[in-house]
């Protein structure tokens, strides 16, 4: 499995409802490329601890099934849409790619 998370923090000035259409338009846009497995979108959890970057506005994980599916979603119409349509909005972006072995572990 290929996991491919983002962060995005918002220029100043992005609205609530800015922030919640741009996590609404991960769904509408990139939740429909046909590598996908699975996708979550939100906006910070709140939960101040010292190991917490809390200064994001809003985090997307995608999950593919491998690199020549992550790579597939990054040339995909879809995702270039939505960056087009969202990309003003942000001051930073910052992705974290990883992949497993597929094994879920459950505690």
């Amino acid at each position: 499995m290929f996991l491919h998370t983002v962060y995005f923090w918002f220029n100043e000035g992005v609205t609530d409802a800015q922030r919640d259409a741009c996590i609404a338009d991960c769904y509408e846009y990139l939740g429909k490329v046909p590598t996908v497995r699975h996708l979550w979108a939100g906006q910070p959890a709140n939960t101040p601890r010292d190991v917490v970057d809390g200064s994001i506005g809003a985090g997307l994980t995608v999950v593919l099934d491998d690199r020549a599916a992550h790579d597939v979603y990054q040339q995909h119409d879809l995702h270039k849409q939505f960056i087009e349509r969202n990309g003003d909005l942000w001051a930073r972006v910052q992705v974290y790619d990883h992949v497993t072995d597929g094994t879920e572990g459950y505690a």
